[in-house]
């Protein structure tokens, strides 16, 4: 159970973390969308997705907006393709 440097036995002991670790949790935020001016939550869980994904934003638009957003460039998109 241990290995042998220069002729020491170094044994290996694991000792228990006697504080487990604190885990950080983001609480949700309430943001204003910039296009409707209503009130949105941005929970936890989509913080956490952001931070994963390395997003440096927070959203500015609600969900609702974001897809109308999100419909019309793609509505604009296929104008051009004609």
């Amino acid at each position: 159970m241990g290995n042998n440097i220069n002729g020491d036995l170094i044994h290996k002991v694991l000792i228990p973390n006697p504080k487990p670790q604190e885990v950080y949790k983001m609480p949700d935020k309430t943001i204003v969308c910039k296009d409707c001016n209503k009130e949105f939550v941005f929970t936890e869980g989509e913080q956490e997705f952001y931070k994963e994904k390395g997003f440096q934003n927070e959203p500015l638009r609600c969900p609702e907006c974001r897809k109308a957003r999100k419909q019309e460039r793609r509505s604009n998109s296929r104008d051009f393709r004609h």
